[in-house]
């Protein structure tokens, strides 16, 4: 028998298949994994090159409109890097930001403003799952379901969150690890880690979207400076400040992002020997 005999078949109806998922077979009880036609679980191995098409070429900037704060966007991430080239991950996501997914034109005016080629970004962009080459939802739910989160319900709430985002602007995966698992079961809404959440949280996690409000503002991680569950408990220090500042991705506020970011307009990575306590 074949590797292609050997595949799942087609799944239609209740048994849709869903990337990075595998489906429970009744009939044998045993874990299966989906598959595309082609045999693999990865989509676009049988998406053929165009040989027809000419060779790409780097987008001329006299014919390549790119919005200003894209493009200051990604200079300021070339400027972090001395291979440019190194930049490609930040830019794509500021460009998926600005136009929803990593369409034709996006891709275009990141290689207009990085002087590469669309191909060479197309090549990381279809290589990374957070990268959308097709139309999506402007909201993203990854739902973490590796091993500590599956344990304690991530798959229920996996579920759960599909059912509550049917017909919302909101596109629900799932995750193999998002790397938090002190608060598992999780999920990253947005960017925003919350944890740990109950098949209820599905339900809030889309009124908060559609209301356009901080999501699940008391199980963020950014909040939680204590992972043992007692001293959470009875400490109202641990709730989320009224004023609270809101840090980036690092855990690096806006105001420390001004002075210890390397670029094109902030300070040297490095703090100078003179200013140095120990100097």
């Amino acid at each position: 028998m074949s590797f292609r005999d050997r595949r799942t078949p087609d799944l239609t109806g209740d048994l849709q298949w869903r990337r990075g998922e595998g489906l429970r077979d009744p009939e044998n009880a045993r874990f299966t994994v989906p598959r595309f036609g082609h045999g693999s679980r990865v989509p676009g191995w049988d998406e053929s090159v165009d040989l027809t098409k000419d060779p790409a070429v780097i987008p001329d900037p006299a014919t390549t409109p790119v919005p200003d704060d894209l493009r200051r966007e990604i200079e300021a991430a070339m400027a972090k890097y001395p291979d440019r080239r190194s930049a490609a991950m930040p830019a794509l996501h500021a460009a998926q930001a600005v136009h929803g997914w990593c369409s034709p034109t996006a891709i275009e005016q990141v290689a207009c403003v990085m002087r590469l080629t669309p191909a060479y970004l197309t090549s990381v962009a279809s290589f990374y799952d957070m990268y959308k080459l097709t139309p999506k939802p402007s909201n993203d739910v990854f739902v973490c379901t590796n091993i500590s989160c599956s344990l304690l319900g991530a798959d229920e709430f996996h579920a759960a969150m599909l059912a509550a985002a049917d017909g919302e602007d909101v596109n629900v995966a799932s995750f193999e690890c998002l790397g938090a698992c002190d608060i598992a079961p999780m999920a990253s809404v947005n960017g925003e880690y919350v944890g740990p959440l109950t098949t209820d949280d599905a339900e809030r996690i889309v009124e908060d979207l559609r209301a356009g409000r901080p999501v699940l503002p008391e199980k963020q991680i950014r909040y939680r400076r204590s992972v043992d569950p007692d001293v959470q408990a009875e400490g109202r220090e641990f709730a989320p400040a009224a004023d609270a500042p809101r840090a980036d991705t690092a855990g690096v506020t806006r105001l420390e992002a001004q002075t210890d970011r390397p670029g094109e307009e902030g300070a040297p990575a490095e703090i100078p020997p003179q200013t140095r306590d120990d100097a």
